[in-house]
């Protein structure tokens, strides 16, 4: 099983630029707000979050085309590799998201882009960033114009969830990583 340092061991072999590991980060404490909502191994979620990006500094324009085969050799499992090319799906991948971490992987990948905007803009950062906040921001589509909000919203529709369901799950996730994403209060 994929762990949280095996996987910043293996990201640090293809990704230099210090936004990607940010990211990575971002996408890991998300992960393991999802983990605890569905009763999964937080620490496994966050590790397979953490790696989603492998490739994508090397091969930009080919984004998980170059994931599958070295990870797979480095011991990472079919099943992480599958949720890792499954965040992909129907714009890089054509691997469907399945499972609950699969589904959730293609969701928060996004959604921390959002959130993680919201976060910068206010004094406190993501600590006093309630779920209504956010949802103003969702909804106006100049706001972080590069996330895909549909993306969003269909990966919540996988998982049978309202949008401010999940994001309120991944909020409070990121909140107990504050510091480490740079979303803390600002000086």
């Amino acid at each position: 099983m994929l762990t949280m340092d095996k996987a910043r061991e293996l990201l640090q072999t293809t990704t230099t630029e210090e936004h990607l590991f940010l990211h990575a980060m971002n996408v890991s404490a998300a992960m393991k707000g999802m983990a605890r909502h569905f009763g999964q191994d937080e620490a496994h979620w966050m590790a397979v979050g953490y790696l989603h990006d492998y490739d994508y500094e090397q091969h930009p324009e080919e984004h998980l085309q170059y994931t599958e085969a070295p990870l797979l050799c480095a011991g990472v499992t079919e099943e992480e590799v599958r949720c890792i090319l499954a965040h992909g799906y129907g714009h890089c991948t054509d691997v469907e998201p399945v499972t609950d971490m699969e589904k959730s992987l293609y969701m928060v990948d996004e959604l921390t882009g959002i959130i993680q905007a919201a976060a910068r803009m206010r004094p406190l950062g993501i600590t006093d960033l309630e779920v209504s906040s956010f949802m103003k921001k969702f909804k106006d589509k100049k706001f972080a114009a590069k996330c895909d909000r549909e993306l969003i919203k269909k990966g919540c529709e996988m998982l049978g969830m309202e949008v401010k369901d999940a994001a309120q799950i991944v909020i409070e996730a990121m909140k107990e990583h504050a510091d480490e994403l740079h979303l803390g209060p600002k000086e």
